[in-house]
């Protein structure tokens, strides 16, 4: 198996951060540009959101898909094959002329996209040590980070440099030499062992997963929290473009740096849910995602920088110990609890951008700011209930004799 510090640990995890910044930056890449599209295409701001929540869900629809392939055929060879499907849609989308051809393929790149996370998390459980395994998905789940991350702010960087369509051309290239290592890199499957998708087996996990009361409260937290994470993103873009801040696209991705905090916020949720508890960790988190939302009232560029970076560090703190509580009360098929879980957050988050679309159309940016407080509202009542379940779990179990008074 592949050693922690070996030679084969860091040409792994070094091709599967790669492939992680290929899937991610090209999956969030329109998300700064919004703005250009409506102008471009003539169309509204939440038919131009739809190129990223058509993306997102179409992640989320084909997860299962790709586990499945990818039980049968191999590790390595899907998630090349997905990679380079999704690179050519990239250089695709660069001489589209309409915007239904723009959507249709940013639907294709979404497809291509669920290929490589899912796959690269079940290649690192078979082929790295149980000594190397924790460190190996922790370098993975950053990359996904700064893959995000990435792609927005060269998104915006190149589209002021020279203009959107040329971008897309850009970060093909970036994605194709990065494809080049992946393939160099990534050692060949050694304990791969083809598997027979065993259908009814899997849909009865799945069915058991979604009666779990309390799987059930980490999916609708996770889907509502990323349903107003993206959708509120979406929309700043436009805020901060419009008057009185008319801010360049340089500026808009370089925004999305305010994603920073959220890197360093996974990694100090599991230490404080060793101090108090996962529930009381997601509680924090929606606190912060409050505190961050109520500051971007006040419309002003220090106000909407502060208020995005306090955002961030709540949501992926929330997010990494809902991942927690996911992975602690599956008893059983973890795998599949957690693919339910990964579904339902990128479900919400394809949706987020219809709902506070009304609020923008009617409200503007205060509507956005209360559409996205009633969703924490709901999400605080949700993590309430987890505290319960928590504190009922830590309570003494006794065995209690009923007596009969006569």
């Amino acid at each position: 198996m592949i050693e922690l510090k070996s030679k084969a640990f860091w040409q792994a995890s070094i091709a599967l951060g790669l492939a992680s910044f290929i899937a991610f930056a090209n999956l969030y890449y329109t998300q700064p540009i919004l703005p250009l599209i409506s102008l471009e295409f003539s169309v509204s701001p939440l038919a131009s959101s739809l190129t990223v929540s058509s993306a997102l869900l179409s992640v989320a629809l084909f997860f299962f898909f790709f586990s499945a392939l990818s039980d049968a055929l191999g590790r390595k060879k899907v998630m090349m094959v997905a990679t380079i499907l999704l690179i050519l849609t990239t250089f695709a989308i660069a001489f589209v002329q309409s915007f239904h051809s723009l959507l249709v393929l940013r639907i294709l790149q979404g497809a291509f996209i669920a290929g490589i996370p899912t796959i690269a998390i079940a290649y690192i459980g078979e082929e790295f040590s149980p000594r190397a395994l924790g460190v190996a998905i922790g370098i993975y789940i950053s990359m996904n980070s700064i893959g995000g991350m990435s792609g927005r702010v060269l998104s915006g960087v190149f589209t002021e440099i020279f203009n959107w369509r040329i971008s897309f051309i850009l970060i093909g290239l970036i994605s194709l030499v990065f494809f080049v290592l992946f393939m160099k890199l990534l050692p060949p499957s050694s304990y791969f062992k083809t598997r027979k998708f065993e259908r009814h087996k899997a849909v009865g996990d799945y069915f058991k997963h979604l009666k779990n009361q309390n799987l059930q409260l980490a999916f609708l937290v996770g889907g509502l929290h990323f349903f107003i994470f993206v959708g509120l993103y979406n929309y700043v873009t436009y805020l901060l473009t419009a008057p009185p801040f008319l801010l360049p696209t340089v500026f808009i991705g370089v925004l999305f740096l305010t994603y920073l905090p959220g890197t360093i916020s996974s990694t100090l949720a599991g230490k404080t849910a060793l101090l108090w508890s996962q529930s009381v960790t997601i509680g924090l988190g929606i606190i912060l995602m409050v505190t961050g939302t109520v500051i971007m009232l006040f419309i002003n560029l220090p106000a909407i920088i502060a208020g995005l970076l306090l955002l961030s560090f709540g949501f992926f703190f929330a997010h990494s110990a809902l991942n927690a509580w996911v992975s602690k009360r599956a008893f059983f098929a973890k795998a599949s609890a957690s693919g339910l879980y990964l579904t339902s957050y990128y479900v919400g988050g394809s949706l987020g951008s219809f709902y506070l679309g009304f609020f923008w159309h009617y409200w503007h940016w205060p509507g956005v700011i209360a559409g996205t407080l009633l969703v924490l509202l709901t999400t605080s009542l949700l993590a309430f209930k987890m505290v319960l379940i928590e504190h009922k779990e830590k309570e003494p179990k006794h065995n209690y004799q009923l007596l009969k008074v006569k």
